[in-house]
Parts: structure tokens; C-alpha cells; sequence
């Protein structure tokens, strides 16, 4: 029996305090920096995250769900590429504290496992995967901190 929808999960190790991965979500500046220049946030419950991560892929989202270096959930609202559904399809990452690293989940939900659906999930699967795997880098690489 086939499931309705598809979902994922990612998960991402990076060596840095949690509050240095937290700010790289929440201040427009940074977020710019490891995912594209047209990147915006609102961090606040009921505030809004934009990416374009290239051609093709933007993410345009309601955060539902804020608790400061810990949870955001998202709620994404329709883009350009996407297909057209009743569908309401959540990014829920969570951030663990461990020792001097982080832990990064995503838990990707709600996608329709209709055949119109296939592209961009998978388009959206490979995004983060790689979004996720370049912050890892800028972190660790210290290129979030300010230089005077």
C-alpha cells in the first residue's frame, strides 16, 4: 500500500555551538551568505522565510513555530514550479545542543506522492541536502563571524 504523501529526514552534524547555527537561520544577513543573496527572514512566530536556492527552487514559508535555538517549523506556502494540491507541506527543523557541536534535523512532511509531485520533491530533497552541507562548511569554516 502506497502512502498519500512523502516525507524525509536529514540530519547534519556541525562543530559549532548551537547559538552560532541558530543565528545562521535567523539573521537575514548570514542566511544570505550560506543559502543565495535573495534569502529574508522574519524570525518570529507568524513571520516568514524566503530562499531562492536557484532556478527553479524557492522556498516561501509561514513560521508556524519558533523557540529560540531549539524548533522552527515551516509552513510552506505555494511557489512558482510547484504543483497545484490541497497539500500542506511542513520543514520542522530542530536544533540539539551537544557539548561544543549541534546537531541539525529536518523532518521534510506533507508532500502528495502524486506523479506531479515527484520533481519537486526531489528537487527539494537534493536542495536542502546541499544547502544544509554548505552551512556545515561555512560554519565550521568560521565564515558566519564578523571580521573587524
Amino acid at each position: 500500500m502506497s502512502s498519500a504523501y512523502r516525507s524525509f529526514a536529514h540530519r547534519v552534524d556541525v562543530d559549532v555551538p548551537v547559538e552560532r547555527v541558530w543565528r545562521a537561520f535567523t539573521d537575514t544577513p548570514v542566511l544570505q551568505r550560506w543559502t543565495g543573496t535573495r534569502a529574508t527572514i522574519t524570525p518570529r512566530e507568524k513571520g516568514r522565510m524566503q530562499v531562492l536556492f536557484g532556478p527553479g527552487m524557492e522556498l516561501d514559508a509561514h513560521i508556524d513555530v519558533l523557540i529560540t535555538s531549539q524548533r522552527m517549523r515551516l509552513i510552506l506556502l505555494p511557489v512558482t514550479g510547484m504543483p497545484s494540491a490541497d497539500a500542506v507541506i511542513v520543514e520542522d527543523f530542530l536544533f540539539e545542543r551537544a557539548r561544543q557541536s549541534t546537531v541539525i534535523r529536518l523532518l521534510s512532511s506533507g508532500v502528495p506522492s502524486a506523479p506531479a509531485w515527484v520533481t519537486y520533491y526531489l528537487q527539494k530533497r537534493r536542495y536542502w541536502e546541499l544547502a544544509l552541507a554548505r552551512l556545515k562548511v561555512f560554519l565550521e569554516k568560521g565564515l558566519d563571524l564578523d571580521r573587524a
